[in-house]
Protein backbone atom coordinates (compact mmCIF):
# COMPACT_ATOMS: atom_id res chain seq x y z
CA UNK A 1 0.00 0.00 0.00
CA UNK A 2 1.36 3.75 -0.54
CA UNK A 3 2.35 5.57 2.49
CA UNK A 4 -0.83 8.22 2.40
CA UNK A 5 -3.30 5.24 2.83
CA UNK A 6 -0.66 3.55 5.65
CA UNK A 7 -1.03 6.67 7.85
CA UNK A 8 -4.85 6.92 6.81
CA UNK A 9 -5.08 3.25 8.70
CA UNK A 10 -3.00 3.70 11.43
CA UNK A 11 -5.08 7.21 12.48
CA UNK A 12 -7.69 4.87 12.20
CA UNK A 13 -6.21 1.66 14.24
CA UNK A 14 -5.14 4.88 16.76
CA UNK A 15 -8.29 5.85 17.30
CA UNK A 16 -10.38 2.68 17.48
CA UNK A 17 -7.43 1.61 19.92
CA UNK A 18 -7.13 4.55 22.25
CA UNK A 19 -10.34 5.18 23.30
CA UNK A 20 -9.84 2.33 26.19
CA UNK A 21 -5.87 3.76 27.12
CA UNK A 22 -7.32 7.51 26.98
CA UNK A 23 -10.48 6.74 29.18
CA UNK A 24 -8.28 4.87 31.77
CA UNK A 25 -5.56 7.56 32.12
CA UNK A 26 -8.14 10.18 32.73
CA UNK A 27 -9.79 8.36 35.13
CA UNK A 28 -6.51 7.40 37.10
CA UNK A 29 -4.85 11.09 36.23
CA UNK A 30 -8.61 12.84 38.13
CA UNK A 31 -8.62 9.61 41.01
CA UNK A 32 -4.68 10.39 42.07
CA UNK A 33 -5.29 14.36 41.83
CA UNK A 34 -8.52 14.67 43.89
CA UNK A 35 -7.96 12.50 46.78
CA UNK A 36 -4.21 12.86 46.85
CA UNK A 37 -3.38 15.84 45.54
CA UNK A 38 -0.15 14.25 43.62
CA UNK A 39 -0.55 14.92 39.33
CA UNK A 40 0.12 11.39 38.00
CA UNK A 41 3.89 11.22 36.42
CA UNK A 42 3.49 11.37 32.56
CA UNK A 43 5.82 8.39 31.92
CA UNK A 44 3.32 6.50 33.99
CA UNK A 45 0.76 7.18 31.59
CA UNK A 46 2.65 6.19 28.62
CA UNK A 47 3.70 3.02 29.85
CA UNK A 48 -0.31 2.41 31.54
CA UNK A 49 -1.31 3.35 28.06
CA UNK A 50 1.18 1.08 26.09
CA UNK A 51 0.58 -1.98 28.18
CA UNK A 52 -3.33 -1.49 27.30
CA UNK A 53 -2.80 -0.94 23.62
CA UNK A 54 -0.68 -3.66 23.67
CA UNK A 55 -3.36 -6.01 24.76
CA UNK A 56 -5.47 -4.79 21.90
CA UNK A 57 -3.01 -4.62 19.31
CA UNK A 58 -1.97 -8.15 20.10
CA UNK A 59 -5.29 -8.93 19.34
CA UNK A 60 -5.38 -7.07 16.24
CA UNK A 61 -2.37 -8.63 15.29
CA UNK A 62 -4.20 -12.35 15.03
CA UNK A 63 -6.07 -11.13 12.54
CA UNK A 64 -3.95 -10.00 11.00
CA UNK A 65 -0.20 -10.99 11.71
CA UNK A 66 1.40 -8.45 8.79
CA UNK A 67 0.48 -5.32 10.83
CA UNK A 68 3.56 -5.39 12.99
CA UNK A 69 5.57 -4.65 9.89
CA UNK A 70 3.68 -1.79 8.47
CA UNK A 71 3.99 1.62 9.13
CA UNK A 72 0.58 2.09 10.16
CA UNK A 73 1.73 0.53 13.36
CA UNK A 74 3.57 3.77 14.26
CA UNK A 75 1.13 6.20 13.48
CA UNK A 76 -1.44 4.36 15.57
CA UNK A 77 1.17 4.15 18.45
CA UNK A 78 1.24 7.80 18.24
CA UNK A 79 -2.22 8.87 18.04
CA UNK A 80 -2.90 6.26 21.50
CA UNK A 81 -0.18 8.24 23.18
CA UNK A 82 -1.25 11.89 22.71
CA UNK A 83 -5.19 10.58 23.53
CA UNK A 84 -3.76 9.01 26.82
CA UNK A 85 -1.58 11.82 27.72
CA UNK A 86 -4.43 14.60 26.69
CA UNK A 87 -6.85 12.43 28.44
CA UNK A 88 -4.90 12.47 32.11
CA UNK A 89 -4.26 16.12 31.64
CA UNK A 90 -7.87 17.18 31.65
CA UNK A 91 -8.75 14.46 34.46
CA UNK A 92 -5.63 15.83 36.82
CA UNK A 93 -7.16 19.57 35.91
CA UNK A 94 -10.86 17.85 36.58
CA UNK A 95 -9.16 16.59 40.06
CA UNK A 96 -7.51 19.95 40.92
CA UNK A 97 -10.82 22.45 40.59
CA UNK A 98 -13.15 19.95 42.05
CA UNK A 99 -14.48 20.95 45.31
CA UNK A 100 -13.27 18.01 47.86
CA UNK A 101 -16.44 18.73 49.69
CA UNK A 102 -19.31 18.48 46.99
CA UNK A 103 -22.64 17.48 48.17
CA UNK A 104 -26.66 18.17 46.55
CA UNK A 105 -27.17 20.42 49.84
CA UNK A 106 -24.30 22.32 49.47
CA UNK A 107 -25.22 23.33 45.42
CA UNK A 108 -28.90 24.40 46.97
CA UNK A 109 -26.87 26.72 49.77
CA UNK A 110 -28.26 30.32 47.71
CA UNK A 111 -28.16 33.37 49.50
CA UNK A 112 -29.79 36.46 49.83
CA UNK A 113 -28.81 39.76 47.92
CA UNK A 114 -27.50 41.96 50.44
CA UNK A 115 -29.80 44.80 49.17
CA UNK A 116 -32.75 43.14 50.23
CA UNK A 117 -31.66 42.50 53.71
CA UNK A 118 -33.14 44.69 56.36
CA UNK A 119 -31.43 44.91 60.00
CA UNK A 120 -33.55 44.87 62.86
CA UNK A 121 -31.75 45.11 65.60
CA UNK A 122 -28.80 42.71 65.33
CA UNK A 123 -30.38 40.68 63.27
CA UNK A 124 -31.27 40.30 59.85
CA UNK A 125 -34.73 40.22 57.90
CA UNK A 126 -36.01 40.08 54.87
CA UNK A 127 -39.51 40.65 53.87
CA UNK A 128 -40.53 38.14 50.90
CA UNK A 129 -43.07 39.31 48.16
CA UNK A 130 -44.82 37.41 45.68
CA UNK A 131 -43.68 37.83 41.52
CA UNK A 132 -45.75 37.24 38.67
CA UNK A 133 -49.00 35.43 39.02
CA UNK A 134 -50.11 33.00 42.06
CA UNK A 135 -50.42 29.67 39.61
CA UNK A 136 -53.00 26.81 40.09
CA UNK A 137 -51.11 23.21 41.09
CA UNK A 138 -51.91 20.29 38.27
CA UNK A 139 -54.19 18.22 39.57
CA UNK A 140 -55.93 20.46 41.94
CA UNK A 141 -58.78 22.84 41.75
CA UNK A 142 -57.98 26.22 40.85
CA UNK A 143 -57.80 28.44 43.81
CA UNK A 144 -60.52 31.06 44.94
CA UNK A 145 -60.52 34.25 44.08
CA UNK A 146 -60.29 35.77 47.50
CA UNK A 147 -57.58 33.25 48.47
CA UNK A 148 -55.88 34.08 45.32
CA UNK A 149 -55.83 37.80 45.88
CA UNK A 150 -54.97 37.29 49.53
CA UNK A 151 -52.28 35.55 48.94
CA UNK A 152 -50.49 37.66 46.18
CA UNK A 153 -50.67 40.74 47.65
CA UNK A 154 -49.17 39.35 50.88
CA UNK A 155 -45.86 39.57 52.16
CA UNK A 156 -43.51 37.71 54.64
CA UNK A 157 -40.91 38.65 56.98
CA UNK A 158 -38.24 35.71 57.34
CA UNK A 159 -34.74 35.55 59.01
CA UNK A 160 -32.07 36.79 56.39
CA UNK A 161 -29.45 34.27 57.70
CA UNK A 162 -30.23 31.03 56.10
CA UNK A 163 -30.02 29.34 52.77
CA UNK A 164 -33.05 30.19 50.15
CA UNK A 165 -34.08 26.51 50.41
CA UNK A 166 -34.40 26.97 54.33
CA UNK A 167 -36.26 30.21 53.25
CA UNK A 168 -38.98 28.49 50.82
CA UNK A 169 -39.87 25.64 53.61
CA UNK A 170 -40.52 28.41 56.02
CA UNK A 171 -42.90 30.04 53.94
CA UNK A 172 -44.29 26.55 52.68
CA UNK A 173 -45.41 26.14 55.70
CA UNK A 174 -46.55 29.61 56.49
CA UNK A 175 -48.87 29.89 54.01
CA UNK A 176 -50.09 26.29 54.94
CA UNK A 177 -50.51 27.27 58.29
CA UNK A 178 -52.80 30.74 57.52
CA UNK A 179 -54.98 29.29 54.27
CA UNK A 180 -54.84 25.59 55.10
CA UNK A 181 -53.76 25.08 51.55
CA UNK A 182 -53.55 21.25 50.76
CA UNK A 183 -50.09 21.66 48.96
CA UNK A 184 -47.71 24.65 47.58
CA UNK A 185 -44.43 24.81 45.96
CA UNK A 186 -42.61 27.72 46.47
CA UNK A 187 -39.64 29.29 44.42
CA UNK A 188 -37.26 32.34 45.72
CA UNK A 189 -34.89 34.09 44.16
CA UNK A 190 -31.86 36.27 45.33
CA UNK A 191 -33.88 39.56 45.32
CA UNK A 192 -36.49 37.83 47.35
CA UNK A 193 -39.27 37.11 45.26
CA UNK A 194 -41.22 34.21 45.44
CA UNK A 195 -42.82 32.45 42.71
CA UNK A 196 -45.54 30.71 44.11
CA UNK A 197 -47.41 26.82 42.78
CA UNK A 198 -50.18 26.71 45.27
CA UNK A 199 -53.62 24.03 45.77
CA UNK A 200 -56.93 25.12 47.85
CA UNK A 201 -58.16 23.93 50.88
CA UNK A 202 -59.03 20.28 49.87
CA UNK A 203 -61.93 20.98 52.28
CA UNK A 204 -63.42 23.91 53.46
CA UNK A 205 -65.00 24.64 57.10
CA UNK A 206 -66.08 20.74 57.65
CA UNK A 207 -62.22 20.00 57.79
CA UNK A 208 -61.63 22.32 60.76
CA UNK A 209 -64.66 20.96 62.95
CA UNK A 210 -63.62 19.02 65.66
CA UNK A 211 -64.59 15.18 66.01
CA UNK A 212 -68.10 15.55 67.97
CA UNK A 213 -68.65 19.09 68.20
CA UNK A 214 -71.38 21.57 65.54
CA UNK A 215 -70.43 24.54 63.60
CA UNK A 216 -72.44 27.55 64.89
CA UNK A 217 -72.55 31.36 63.09
CA UNK A 218 -73.53 34.10 65.06
CA UNK A 219 -74.16 37.48 64.72
CA UNK A 220 -72.08 39.70 67.33
CA UNK A 221 -69.70 41.97 67.99
CA UNK A 222 -66.13 40.69 66.86
CA UNK A 223 -63.06 41.38 68.94
CA UNK A 224 -60.06 43.10 67.52
CA UNK A 225 -57.75 40.69 67.51
CA UNK A 226 -59.79 37.16 67.33
CA UNK A 227 -58.47 34.62 64.99
CA UNK A 228 -58.87 30.79 64.26
CA UNK A 229 -57.85 28.63 67.15
CA UNK A 230 -58.78 31.72 69.90
CA UNK A 231 -61.09 30.13 72.75
CA UNK A 232 -64.32 31.93 73.20
CA UNK A 233 -67.46 31.83 75.64
CA UNK A 234 -70.36 33.15 73.96
CA UNK A 235 -73.13 34.45 76.39
CA UNK A 236 -76.82 33.75 75.44
CA UNK A 237 -78.94 35.05 78.16
CA UNK A 238 -78.28 32.93 81.45
CA UNK A 239 -76.32 30.58 79.78
CA UNK A 240 -72.17 30.68 79.09
CA UNK A 241 -71.48 28.46 76.49
CA UNK A 242 -67.53 27.85 75.44
CA UNK A 243 -66.44 27.01 71.83
CA UNK A 244 -63.41 27.61 69.53
CA UNK A 245 -63.66 29.93 66.87
CA UNK A 246 -63.38 28.52 63.39
CA UNK A 247 -63.54 31.73 61.47
CA UNK A 248 -64.69 35.48 61.85
CA UNK A 249 -65.49 38.08 59.10
CA UNK A 250 -66.58 41.50 59.87
CA UNK A 251 -67.42 44.69 57.64
CA UNK A 252 -63.91 45.85 58.10
CA UNK A 253 -62.06 42.67 56.79
CA UNK A 254 -64.53 43.18 53.40
CA UNK A 255 -63.19 47.01 53.14
CA UNK A 256 -59.46 45.98 54.04
CA UNK A 257 -60.09 43.46 51.11
CA UNK A 258 -61.32 45.67 48.68
CA UNK A 259 -58.21 48.37 49.92
CA UNK A 260 -55.83 45.24 48.98
CA UNK A 261 -57.43 45.23 45.50
CA UNK A 262 -57.03 49.00 44.72
CA UNK A 263 -53.24 49.15 46.23
CA UNK A 264 -52.97 45.93 43.93
CA UNK A 265 -53.36 48.26 40.49
CA UNK A 266 -50.57 50.43 41.78
CA UNK A 267 -46.88 49.85 41.99
CA UNK A 268 -46.08 47.23 44.57
CA UNK A 269 -43.86 49.05 47.93
CA UNK A 270 -45.03 52.84 46.65
CA UNK A 271 -47.38 55.77 45.48
CA UNK A 272 -47.14 56.73 42.13
CA UNK A 273 -45.14 59.80 41.63
CA UNK A 274 -43.90 62.05 38.41
CA UNK A 275 -41.53 60.70 36.16
CA UNK A 276 -38.07 61.42 37.20
CA UNK A 277 -39.12 61.33 41.43
CA UNK A 278 -38.45 58.20 43.21
CA UNK A 279 -41.15 56.44 45.16
CA UNK A 280 -41.40 56.60 49.16
CA UNK A 281 -42.87 53.18 50.74
CA UNK A 282 -45.82 53.50 52.61
CA UNK A 283 -46.43 52.10 56.14
CA UNK A 284 -48.07 49.01 56.21
CA UNK A 285 -51.24 49.27 58.45
CA UNK A 286 -51.84 47.24 61.57
CA UNK A 287 -54.66 45.61 60.47
CA UNK A 288 -52.70 43.90 57.88
CA UNK A 289 -50.10 42.41 59.56
CA UNK A 290 -51.37 39.05 59.92
CA UNK A 291 -54.40 37.91 57.30
CA UNK A 292 -56.02 35.47 60.02
CA UNK A 293 -56.74 38.26 62.75
CA UNK A 294 -59.95 40.00 62.35
CA UNK A 295 -60.16 43.45 62.39
CA UNK A 296 -62.82 43.68 64.88
CA UNK A 297 -66.62 45.07 64.61
CA UNK A 298 -69.91 44.11 63.93
CA UNK A 299 -69.38 40.66 62.14
CA UNK A 300 -70.13 36.66 61.56
CA UNK A 301 -68.04 34.24 63.71
CA UNK A 302 -68.48 30.53 63.69
CA UNK A 303 -67.48 28.93 66.28
CA UNK A 304 -67.70 24.70 67.05
CA UNK A 305 -69.60 24.10 70.25
CA UNK A 306 -70.86 20.90 71.96
CA UNK A 307 -74.30 19.60 70.81
CA UNK A 308 -76.19 20.20 73.40
CA UNK A 309 -75.22 23.92 73.38
CA UNK A 310 -76.05 24.44 69.35
CA UNK A 311 -79.62 25.14 70.14
CA UNK A 312 -79.78 27.44 72.72
CA UNK A 313 -77.28 29.47 70.46
CA UNK A 314 -79.39 29.52 67.58
CA UNK A 315 -82.08 30.48 69.49
CA UNK A 316 -80.00 33.70 71.17
CA UNK A 317 -81.26 37.35 70.00
CA UNK A 318 -77.95 38.51 71.18
CA UNK A 319 -74.97 36.85 72.08
CA UNK A 320 -72.29 38.38 73.22
CA UNK A 321 -68.57 36.88 72.31
CA UNK A 322 -65.83 37.35 75.05
CA UNK A 323 -62.36 36.18 74.51
CA UNK A 324 -60.86 33.58 77.08
CA UNK A 325 -57.09 33.99 78.37
CA UNK A 326 -55.36 30.12 77.78
CA UNK A 327 -52.91 31.62 81.00
CA UNK A 328 -49.43 31.26 80.73
CA UNK A 329 -47.14 29.70 78.29
CA UNK A 330 -44.83 27.34 80.04
CA UNK A 331 -42.61 27.95 77.19
CA UNK A 332 -42.09 31.40 78.27
CA UNK A 333 -41.98 30.24 81.68
CA UNK A 334 -38.92 27.81 81.16
CA UNK A 335 -37.37 31.25 79.58
CA UNK A 336 -37.59 33.63 82.41
CA UNK A 337 -35.97 30.46 84.30
CA UNK A 338 -33.58 30.22 82.96
CA UNK A 339 -32.90 34.28 82.35
CA UNK A 340 -33.16 34.84 85.84
CA UNK A 341 -30.52 32.35 86.21
CA UNK A 342 -27.85 34.75 84.58
CA UNK A 343 -28.04 32.01 81.25
CA UNK A 344 -28.99 32.73 77.89
CA UNK A 345 -29.99 30.57 74.12
CA UNK A 346 -29.42 31.52 71.08
CA UNK A 347 -29.42 29.65 67.55
CA UNK A 348 -26.53 30.31 65.28
CA UNK A 349 -25.94 28.76 61.83
CA UNK A 350 -22.38 27.31 62.40
CA UNK A 351 -20.20 29.57 59.44
CA UNK A 352 -16.64 27.87 59.93
CA UNK A 353 -16.42 24.44 60.80
CA UNK A 354 -12.51 24.88 61.93
CA UNK A 355 -12.99 27.09 64.66
CA UNK A 356 -16.12 24.84 66.22
CA UNK A 357 -13.68 22.44 68.13
CA UNK A 358 -11.73 25.11 69.85
CA UNK A 359 -14.69 27.10 70.43
CA UNK A 360 -16.70 24.69 72.27
CA UNK A 361 -13.76 23.15 74.10
CA UNK A 362 -12.65 26.69 75.31
CA UNK A 363 -15.93 27.66 76.63
CA UNK A 364 -18.72 26.44 79.29
CA UNK A 365 -21.44 26.71 76.36
CA UNK A 366 -23.89 23.75 75.88
CA UNK A 367 -25.68 22.64 72.65
CA UNK A 368 -29.18 21.78 73.21
CA UNK A 369 -29.96 20.87 69.52
CA UNK A 370 -28.88 20.75 65.65
CA UNK A 371 -30.03 20.64 62.32
CA UNK A 372 -28.23 19.41 60.03
CA UNK A 373 -27.94 20.57 56.62
CA UNK A 374 -26.86 17.13 54.82
CA UNK A 375 -28.25 14.15 54.38
CA UNK A 376 -28.86 12.52 57.82
CA UNK A 377 -32.51 14.58 58.10
CA UNK A 378 -33.54 13.57 54.54
CA UNK A 379 -32.51 17.04 52.63
CA UNK A 380 -34.84 19.97 52.94
CA UNK A 381 -37.45 18.84 55.20
CA UNK A 382 -34.93 17.72 57.99
CA UNK A 383 -35.84 18.12 61.54
CA UNK A 384 -33.97 19.09 65.19
CA UNK A 385 -31.43 16.29 66.88
CA UNK A 386 -32.01 16.72 70.78
CA UNK A 387 -29.52 16.14 73.48
CA UNK A 388 -27.74 12.62 73.47
CA UNK A 389 -29.10 12.26 69.54
CA UNK A 390 -26.32 14.86 68.65
CA UNK A 391 -23.46 12.42 67.29
CA UNK A 392 -21.70 13.91 64.55
CA UNK A 393 -19.35 16.81 65.09
CA UNK A 394 -20.66 20.44 63.91
CA UNK A 395 -19.89 21.24 60.61
CA UNK A 396 -20.82 24.24 58.59
CA UNK A 397 -23.95 25.23 57.76
CA UNK A 398 -25.42 23.02 60.76
CA UNK A 399 -27.83 25.37 63.05
CA UNK A 400 -27.78 24.98 66.08
CA UNK A 401 -29.29 25.71 69.81
CA UNK A 402 -26.92 26.40 72.54
CA UNK A 403 -27.28 27.85 76.02
CA UNK A 404 -25.02 28.91 78.67
CA UNK A 405 -23.59 31.98 80.67
CA UNK A 406 -24.39 35.33 78.56
CA UNK A 407 -20.92 36.07 78.09
CA UNK A 408 -19.88 33.05 76.90
CA UNK A 409 -22.33 32.23 74.66
CA UNK A 410 -21.80 35.70 72.85
CA UNK A 411 -18.26 34.53 72.71
CA UNK A 412 -18.98 31.00 70.95
CA UNK A 413 -21.46 33.21 68.71
CA UNK A 414 -18.87 35.07 67.61
CA UNK A 415 -16.78 32.79 67.13
CA UNK A 416 -18.74 30.09 64.86
CA UNK A 417 -22.06 32.33 63.33
CA UNK A 418 -21.66 32.98 59.78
Amino acid sequence: MTLPVEVLLGLYLGLLTGIVPAFVSGSLGFLVRYFTGVTLPGFGVVVLALSIASVQGGLLGLVEPNIAQSPRLLVAVLVVLMLALYAHNQGDKLGAELPRRLSFTSIRQRTLSTDVVELVGNMGRVTVRPTGEIRNMEGYPPLSPDLHRTIKTGSWSLPADIPLSELEVRLEERLRTDHDLADVDVTIDEQARATIIAAPPSSGLSRRVPEGKRAVSIATLVPTGLARGDTVAIRAGDRSVSGSVLSARTELDEERGEAAVGDDADEPGGTPVPDGGETEPEPEPAARTSAAASVGGVGRVTVAVARRDVKPLLEAESPRLVVRSRGTSREFEAFALVKRAGYVIRRVTIGSSGAVDETVSSSDVLVLAVRRQGSETSGRRHGWVFGTGIERRLEAGDEVFVAGPEAATEAFVEGIAR
